[in-house]
């Protein structure tokens, strides 16, 4: 949507250095942006970008403004800027009220008048598909769930049953809520199934990538609460409890019952086993797990980078024999 910098800058709280008559009709990179796009710079490593980019203006931070060719928009988080600029001027698709004619629409489901209701999708017993909801195709909305205002569910989402999603969230394909959780018991004949007998709570203003999961809890919710993000291909266990504003990078893991607190990060693979609790403020590192309670914000990590099979395969070696150098050691102690 066209939109000059003049009413970026108000609408947005910016500095505009340059013209405010400019106006942007889209968004790219440093290098690939054009007289017509806005773009940004938040990571230093890109600031040799910036004299030669053609973008309409530059959103960056005070000190980079000198260096900028071209107009720039200035604030102390570009990054964060650009992602609400970008809304604006990038908006959503806006899908029009109504149910397509190859929906499957239980007698007792609930759904508002604004709601778009796309292709093929089934919406079961006792839902209730609130305000200004999107449907995309292939949808499923299981019985007894509940959709808040103003979420959208992509293609091919799966809600499975007794699931309360709160407004503004936001699911891209592949999601599954409220599938049943890993319950087993051991017995001498083999396993037993636990019924998984609890549901899934969503608090608002929740994303959840490509592929992800959430499983229902055996007795009692599995909570995600306000703001979490999720990446795609994160999985997330029975009676788990992520809190707000939470973010987990692509394949992360969170077995049973585990706590985890405010703001915390997990990065690429990162995860926790079952039944820990983890404070807010924690990051925990790429391809690293929490065995324990942390009790203390901070970054939490231990992993092995890769590096050349030969260098490997001495440390391995190395590692085996650390038990009998370790009994070596303490027979010279005594």
């Amino acid at each position: 949507m066209p939109i000059s910098l003049g009413e970026l800058a108000t609408r947005f709280g910016c500095e505009l250095i340059g013209d405010p008559e400019t106006t942007v009709v889209g968004v790219a990179s440093l290098s690939n942006a054009d007289s017509g796009s806005l773009t940004f710079l938040s990571n230093s490593s890109y600031l040799p970008e910036l004299p030669a980019t053609q973008a309409a203006a530059v959103i960056l931070r005070k000190e980079d403004a000198e260096r900028c060719p071209v107009n720039a928009l200035v604030c102390d988080q570009p990054y964060a800027m650009y992602a609400r600029m970008a809304a604006c001027v990038c908006p959503d698709p806006v899908y029009p009220a109504g149910i397509h004619a190859s929906a499957v629409i239980a007698p007792s489901s609930s759904i508002a008048e604004s709601a778009h209701i796309g292709a093929n999708v089934v919406v079961g017993e006792r839902a209730r598909i609130g305000a200004n909801v999107m449907l995309g195709p292939g949808c499923f909305v299981g019985p007894d769930c509940d959709i808040g205002p103003g979420s959208q569910f992509v293609a091919n989402v799966t809600i499975v049953r007794d699931v309360r999603i709160g407004a503004r969230g936001l699911f891209h394909p592949g999601v599954v809520l409220g599938a049943d959780g890993f319950g087993n018991a051991m017995t001498p004949d083999g396993w037993v199934k636990v019924p998984q007998l609890g549901g899934v709570r969503i608090g608002d203003d929740v994303e959840i990538g490509a592929n992800s999961t959430v499983d229902r809890g055996a007795i009692g919710d599995t909570v995600i609460e306000d703001g979490v993000r999720l990446d795609n291909l994160v999985m997330i266990a029975h009676n788990v409890h992520v809190g707000a504003h939470t973010a987990m990078a692509a394949m992360s893991g969170i077995a049973g019952s585990t706590t985890i607190g405010k703001r915390c990060m997990f990065a690429g693979q990162g995860g926790a086993v079952g039944h820990v609790k983890i404070c807010d403020d924690v990051i925990v590192a790429a391809k690293s797990f929490v065995t324990k309670d942390v009790t203390e914000p901070g970054t939490y990590g231990a992993s092995f980078p890769a590096e050349d099979m030969k260098s490997w395969a001495k440390q391995v070696a190395r590692f085996r024999r650390l038990g009998n150098l370790f009994d070596r050691v303490k027979k010279l102690e005594k």
